[in-house]
């Protein structure tokens, strides 16, 4: 890995492993862990840190979703970033939490200092940690689906891909439609499955039209969605985390194929 270990030296990052990775795909967490160490910080998870607030905040539960946030807040004091290994839950700390506290000003402004040090995993590899090459290897026609909130919230969408062309033996091919929602959305999928269920068949098949082996995306959620459908299709597709493929670590079983811990 390239990168500019100078500037890196001695900064502490918390991470936030959010809900998904911890519950249901831990080597996501261990993979970001890697990536931020090969570029030399120095990586925590703190206790206390836990749900970010997003579900509670997005259906109208602001009291829990400010109890949550408040959390997250004292959680993550003092260390110099906070690193996400997704744009949903990078999203609502670093756009939503002011919003929570705006008849609040002390934890408004707490809320701010803390959305200005996170940052979404592939942004911030690629713009603080300034790594331009990565030593993994992936032999595979791969193709990427840009999440909504980290597009959308977080301007996400090169990074990764800048990223990805450092994998030797992986070759990117562009899905139809890779910006628009795969119908995941949180409690969307539950509200309104009829509607889901053609967006993610929709997603599918403008997948299975690349011809690639392999689907990447930056969001678990979106992931567990799309390769459940992809399953039940029938397209014999893997799915995986990109923080998986940037740090080689591929060995495990693909999303929806197998246990993980």
């Amino acid at each position: 890995m390239t990168e500019n270990r100078s500037s890196s030296a001695g900064k502490r990052v918390g991470l936030f492993p959010t809900c998904l990775v911890d519950l249901f795909r831990p080597s996501v967490g261990f993979a970001t862990v890697k990536l931020l160490e090969d570029a030399g910080y120095s990586v925590d998870v703190p206790d206390g840190q836990t749900c970010c607030g997003q579900p509670a905040y997005n259906n109208g539960d602001d009291e829990r979703a400010r109890g949550l946030a408040r959390q997250v807040i004292e959680a993550y004091r003092g260390y110099d970033y906070v690193v996400v290994p997704s744009g949903s839950c990078g999203g609502t700390i670093i756009t939503h939490y002011s919003e929570m506290f705006r008849n609040d000003r002390e934890w408004q402004d707490a809320a701010m200092e803390l959305a200005g040090r996170t940052w979404e995993l592939t942004r911030f590899l690629r713009e603080v940690a300034q790594v331009e090459s990565l030593q993994a290897n992936y032999t595979g026609k791969v193709t990427y689906h840009d999440s909504c909130s980290g597009l959308r919230e977080l301007n996400i969408r090169e990074q990764p891909r800048q990223l990805l062309t450092g994998v030797t033996g992986l070759e990117l091919r562009e899905m139809a439609d890779t910006d628009v929602c795969c119908g995941f959305g949180g409690t969307f999928c539950v509200k309104y499955p009829e509607i889901s269920e053609r967006m993610v068949s929709n997603k599918v098949e403008n997948i299975r039209q690349t011809g690639a082996d392999t689907l990447l995306a930056g969001d678990l959620g979106c992931l567990m969605n799309m390769a459940g459908r992809l399953q039940r299709e029938g397209v014999p597709v893997k799915a995986y985390h990109v923080a998986e493929i940037l740090a080689g670590i591929d060995d495990t079983p693909a999303i929806g194929e197998g246990e993980t811990r």
